[in-house]
């Protein structure tokens, strides 16, 4: 144990500097969108920008991959969040809501579909590694991000199962730091969930009575 302990924070020092910057600039986007702050879309673009690039050093393709989708994704969440309606800003900017089970059914079984394809080709025709794995984690957060720019409430349980598998995918390609990060993930979009459910009710309350008046 001491050994393995001695290892980590070894490799944890020799960690560059560009993956704390995102590492940093990606906790501050997840306690902002906690809070419904548009600002984290800020730190989403940077934090995003470079993780391009980290995974593609390490071979990670598709999450290399997923990391230019979370920039454009970016964008349109900032969009979507600071949306304002000419005649009713209410009625247009967009609610926290939550999806039906069959809405969920079919969000995985596409998930798992894109996957298997996804791996499959990575796994025959390039030098990724944990093909299978990579190809979930990336198609699952593809989903699970568009699911936060609409505020979807079960997009912080999506976030638990992907940043779960995304931790074990990163301790293989040696990024320990950003294990790290996906560790405090876990534990983060746990208070996120509840903190999104505990204000729907509230938002929904607070519609009733503006209707009233």
């Amino acid at each position: 144990m001491p050994e393995l302990l001695a290892t980590t924070y070894q490799q944890l020092f020799a960690t560059s500097a560009w993956e704390l910057v995102a590492v940093v600039l990606a906790i501050a986007y997840l306690l902002l969108a906690l809070r419904e702050n548009s600002l984290c879309w800020y730190c989403a673009l940077a934090s995003t920008a470079i993780y391009t690039v980290l995974f593609w050093d390490v071979s990670l393709l598709m999450e290399s991959g997923l990391n230019v989708y979370y920039m454009v994704m970016a964008v349109y969440g900032w969009h979507q969040w600071r949306r304002v309606g000419s005649r009713d800003e209410a009625k247009n900017n967009i609610k926290i809501h939550s999806w039906p089970w069959r809405y969920h059914c079919l969000a995985w079984g596409l998930i798992v579909v894109c996957s298997v394809i996804s791996g499959a080709l990575l796994s025959s025709n390039t030098s990724a590694v944990l093909p299978y794995l990579d190809s979930l984690t990336t198609w699952g957060s593809v989903l699970t991000t568009w699911m936060v720019a609409r505020k979807v409430l079960e997009n912080w349980l999506y976030w638990i199962l992907i940043d779960g598998l995304s931790i074990i995918l990163y301790l293989d390609r040696g990024l320990y730091l950003t294990s790290l990060l996906f560790v405090a993930y876990v534990i983060i979009v746990v208070f996120g969930y509840f903190s999104w459910r505990k204000t729907m009710p509230l938002k929904k309350s607070a519609e009733i009575k503006h209707v009233i008046v």
